[in-house]
């Protein structure tokens, strides 16, 4: 257990040193909007930092981070190609609004501090799976079974989104079609299935307890950073989205439903 605790606290010195050399690039851009690329490499550091505490890598362990690989650094270059060259996000200026003066220096704890110790939190799954010795079986197939959806529903929906945004044809419209058409946010979705899938892979050595970290994902996807934030005034900035809220599910895809609008009423 205290060979748990010193790689744990060794892999949030890891996020914390990542996030702070990323604070220190943000300066020069006054713009934190970088924190997003960093958010799932500071996973990808934490889960070789783990797995470099063992002599010889497990077929699960193995598995483990290829999977947390191709997530975390898919993620990270399709937020910096679709960054680049973009203002800093709205989300970050409200931020820097409420937290001014001298919000280039809080953005140390308030941005990239707190972001390092959710990853942290978040990542004590990946942990007991990068020191285990365990050969594949069934529990690691399902986890697998369960990422992999998720990957790629994450995927496509992020390039969907992306193609709509970049055609000036679509400003002020509302994207529902492709997999849009079926959850208002199936990027997220898709999300939340990958951590789950990294968490049956906890559970296939022994680590059912660690429950707490896709349980916390799953809430800040929902509640915090992602639907919840999401739409908070979006229907105030574009009239299209109430209809696209009444005809469409939040979060797990479902069958698209008539609005008020497409039956004749008023919205």
């Amino acid at each position: 257990m205290n060979e748990f605790w010193i790689l744990w606290s060794g892999g949030l010195a890891v996020m914390l040193g990542l996030g702070f050399v990323t604070w220190l690039y943000s300066l020069v851009n006054d713009d934190v909007s970088i924190v997003d690329s960093l958010w799932s490499l500071m996973f990808l550091a934490a889960a070789f930092y783990y797995a470099s505490s063992m002599d010889t890598l497990s077929p699960t362990t193995i598995l483990m981070l290829v999977m947390v690989s191709l997530w975390a650094l898919r993620l990270s270059v399709f937020l910096t190609l679709r960054n680049a060259g973009q203002p800093e996000d709205r989300r970050y200026r409200e931020i820097r609004a409420n937290n001014e003066p001298h919000f280039r220096f809080k953005s140390l704890y308030i941005v990239f501090g707190l972001q390092a110790v959710l990853a942290w939190i978040i990542s004590v799954p990946l942990l007991p799976v990068a020191t285990t010795s365990a050969d594949i079986g069934v529990i690691q197939i399902l986890a697998v079974c369960l990422w992999l959806p998720g990957f790629l529903i994450e995927s496509i929906a992020d390039m969907q989104l992306y193609r709509f945004k970049s055609n000036p044809d679509n400003k002020g419209k509302v994207l529902d079609t492709g997999l849009w058409r079926y959850s208002r946010h199936p990027n997220y979705f898709g999300e939340t299935l990958v951590w789950w899938g990294y968490y049956l892979l906890a559970v296939s050595v022994g680590a059912w307890w660690t429950v707490f970290a896709p349980l916390l994902m799953t809430f800040l996807l929902l509640k915090v950073s992602g639907v919840s934030l999401m739409e908070k005034d979006i229907s105030g900035r574009r009239a299209a989205y109430r209809d696209y809220i009444e005809s469409t599910n939040a979060f797990i895809p479902g069958k698209p439903r008539k609005s008020r609008l497409n039956a004749g009423g008023v919205n």
